[in-house]
């Protein structure tokens, strides 16, 4: 058997987008090395729907 990696694929879904009161929701899929960050990911990404850049987070 292959021995598993580091890498695991992580959602990250936009903060701000609850509060504004629009429907949709901005969600990226990225990869991280969880030993090597070992908490969740926080990331500054585009949100198309507010036209903006917000604040991205890891969700479970």
């Amino acid at each position: 058997m292959a021995k598993k990696g580091n890498r695991v694929q992580v959602i990250l879904e936009c903060t701000e987008h609850k509060t504004s009161g629009q429907p949709g929701t901005s969600r990226y899929i990225t990869t991280k090395n969880k030993k090597n960050n070992p908490e969740r990911m926080e990331l500054k990404k585009f949100n198309a729907i507010l036209k903006k850049v917000t604040v991205h987070k890891e969700i479970k």
